[in-house]
């Protein structure tokens, strides 16, 4: 099976006088299609990692690989258009533009690689706003809808490149029991239909539990990395 995401080695350190190692030679692969868990205490380093993986910053050792691309070969532009190419972002508050509709969130991440809005772009987005269950709130503005519908935009938005590989930083922890089910739902369904990989970070067992592998970080080593014991327990989307 093919790899979305390799670390060798990965090291992270802050701070110019004083330096402080925040990841310590980081290994991990995760296979295309993996459902995938990130857990681990606050400070263990998840944040960081997720920031590396997500191009967003670069390690002070190692080797992050994302798609077969070997990113420290790339200058900061072509980090930027790697990740919108292949990865897409899910995070616990959904960071819609409240000046714009659910269509237009969408839409945001192709207006932004390609400049201009094409009738394929309404298109794509109005078609995922449909999966997600938003079919008729396209033109509703962000602050008007629940945080769930809220949360399905978001998910809509880190699809609409079409990415290999979608980092959800705790995506359900701004919603209750109920709504947090039915995001966790939708995102299994896409990784088990469209074959995308995820990478989610939770503070929540029982989440953590329904995913295929649980990743533990502690103090920015790699403690665990076991298959999941509840993989077959999923709640369907609705």
């Amino acid at each position: 099976m093919a790899e979305a995401l390799r670390l060798e080695g990965v090291v992270k350190e802050y701070g110019e006088a004083v330096r402080t190692r925040v990841l310590h030679g980081v290994d991990l692969t995760v296979r295309a299609g993996e459902f995938t868990a990130l857990i681990g205490p606050s400070g263990s380093g998840k944040s960081t990692l997720l920031n590396l993986i997500g191009l967003l910053d670069r390690p002070t050792a190692g080797r992050v690989t994302v798609a077969g691309q070997d990113t420290g070969l790339l200058d900061d532009d072509g980090l930027t258009g790697c990740r919108g190419r292949s990865i897409g972002f899910v995070f616990q508050f959904h960071h819609l533009l409240p000046e714009f509709s659910a269509l237009e969130n969408v839409m945001m991440p192709m207006m932004a690689m390609r400049r201009r809005q094409t009738p394929e772009m309404v298109e794509s987005a109005s078609r995922l706003l449909g999966e997600v269950g938003l079919g008729g709130f396209l033109e509703r503005r962000a602050p008007l809808l629940s945080g769930g519908q809220q949360q399905r935009v978001a998910v809509a938005r880190a699809l609409s490149m079409n990415p290999g590989l979608v980092l959800a930083d705790e995506p359900t922890g701004n919603l209750d029991t109920a709504s947090a089910d039915e995001i966790f739902a939708l995102l299994r369904r896409f990784n088990r239909e469209a074959g995308t990989t995820f990478l989610v970070v939770t503070h929540d067992p029982r989440l953590a539990a329904r995913c295929d592998r649980i990743v533990e970080l502690v103090d920015g080593r790699i403690v665990s990395d076991k298959v999941a014991s509840d993989r077959g327990d999923q709640p369907e989307a609705p």
